[in-house]
């Protein structure tokens, strides 16, 4: 029952069965709404309810996003906990998940497609051989629950690293890692980061509101009913390329600190 409904909730939003998505979430509101409903929730029973949503075709990726690496915290792929959230670390410990290597910025991937995954080790957090740009193949959907764009949409960094805009630069980080077979090695990896030394500061929420005004986004907005929307990963691409292309960025995806 309690599955059923939290299911269809997703499906209100637009998710379908056999959807390839990566989604962001806040789970308080929904954790409260189901209280006042009567039903006590846990992160695992919200995390079954997107599966169940997602059926056996589907494929379900959750950011393990850690942010330690760059601060000499060795990473150990086996055990590094996400700081995404408690969705994204019941996503972690499911026993079907397989987890990428980007060490600040990982995945766990369950469902049909979860296999494609399995030894994805990309250089650069947002780069080409990232899972950002899986999606893209993939044709798939990006989602967010109760959170705006400025706090959940890590795609904008993929759009802007593929288009080499110049308010960020790729910088390399290195630090010990442990594998899967518990092997600790130095290893290097790489983000498009934004220049801080120019007072570069992300700003993607007025890009957000153009996502709605064209229609890319669907479902609903946050705190809004089911508090869940969706939009097409290659959809989005093209729309802020456009706009990043045509110089059009600032304002919309990033602002100078003091101006």
């Amino acid at each position: 029952m309690l599955l059923d409904l939290l299911s269809k909730d997703w499906q209100k939003a637009g998710l379908i069965k056999g959807d390839t998505v990566l989604i962001h979430t806040s789970l308080k509101r929904t954790l409260s709404r189901y209280s006042d409903l009567g039903y006590m929730i846990t992160p695992e029973d919200v995390l079954d309810s997107f599966l169940d949503a997602l059926g056996g075709t589907g494929t379900l990726l959750l950011p393990l996003f850690n942010f330690e690496f760059p601060n000499g915290v060795t990473f150990d792929i086996r055990h590094t906990p996400s700081q995404m959230g408690a969705l994204t670390e019941a996503g972690r410990l499911h026993k079907d998940a397989v987890r990428t290597g980007h060490p600040i910025y990982s995945f766990a991937v369950i469902g049909k497609n979860a296999h494609l995954f399995k030894d994805v080790d990309n250089f650069s957090g947002y780069g080409p051989n990232s899972p950002f740009m899986m999606l893209r193949d993939l044709d798939a959907k990006i989602a967010v629950l109760d959170l705006m764009d400025q706090n959940s949409m890590t795609f904008y960094h993929h759009i802007e690293e593929m288009n080499e805009v110049p308010y960020r630069y790729h910088k390399e980080f290195t630090g010990q890692y442990i594998d899967w077979e518990g092997n600790e090695t130095t290893r290097t990896y790489g983000l498009f980061v934004r220049d801080i030394e120019k007072g570069v500061l992300t700003h993607v929420n007025p890009m957000g509101e153009l996502l709605w005004e064209n229609g890319l986004y669907s479902g609903f907005r946050p705190k809004v009913d089911v508090g869940l929307r969706l939009i097409s990963a290659n959809q989005m691409f093209n729309f802020v390329t456009g706009y990043i292309q045509s110089g059009q960025a600032k304002g919309l995806l990033y602002a100078i600190e003091g101006e």
